[in-house]
């Protein structure tokens, strides 16, 4: 898989402890707009998606994460793979926390089903949106909520995936 870009904030220590969590996250487009998990207590848009567990494939990880997060049956034999983004910066509780987001291009069952969030998601009250890219970005620069998507949003807009409007 293709690297697509790098965040590196430099503000860890590099010889202390380390978290790594990979995690994997589906693009989802339909016509001219993505689905995405919207933050309705800090307002951002997120792809929907998360860690991977111990023993599970990053493509296991996108099919349940996407359900939980978002209630989306991602269809199996749709997962293209896209590419990854390597994050590094400090860390909640150790010096450095390190994170490869693999995405994945993937098509859904159209019926949407019930979420499982977890108790952070809740509280953050994680909604399913079908959006258009550049409202997601707008948003998202007006929040700053980091820029790993939308930095993605506008390189699938680059890349053809997604409309620019």
């Amino acid at each position: 898989m293709r690297l697509l870009f790098t965040i590196d904030t430099k503000d860890y220590d590099p010889g202390g402890t380390a978290f790594v969590r990979p995690s994997a996250r589906s693009i989802i487009i339909a016509g001219d707009r993505v689905a995405m998990v919207h933050s309705l207590k800090y307002d951002y848009y997120k792809f929907p998606g998360g860690g991977i567990k111990a023993g599970e494939s990053p493509v296991e990880a996108v099919i349940r994460e996407t359900a939980e997060e978002a209630g989306l049956a991602v269809l199996p034999g749709t997962i293209r793979d896209y590419g990854y983004v390597h994050r590094v910066q400090k860390g909640e509780r150790e010096d450095m926390f390190i994170q490869d987001n693999y995405y994945f291009i993937c098509e859904v069952r159209e019926q949407a089903g019930a979420q499982s969030l977890d108790d952070y998601e809740a509280e953050e009250r994680f909604t399913l949106e079908w959006v258009r890219p550049r409202t997601a970005i707008k948003v998202n620069r007006e929040h700053d909520h980091g820029p790993k998507d939308q930095v993605m949003l506008e390189l699938l807009i680059a890349e053809g995936y997604l409309p620019d409007g």
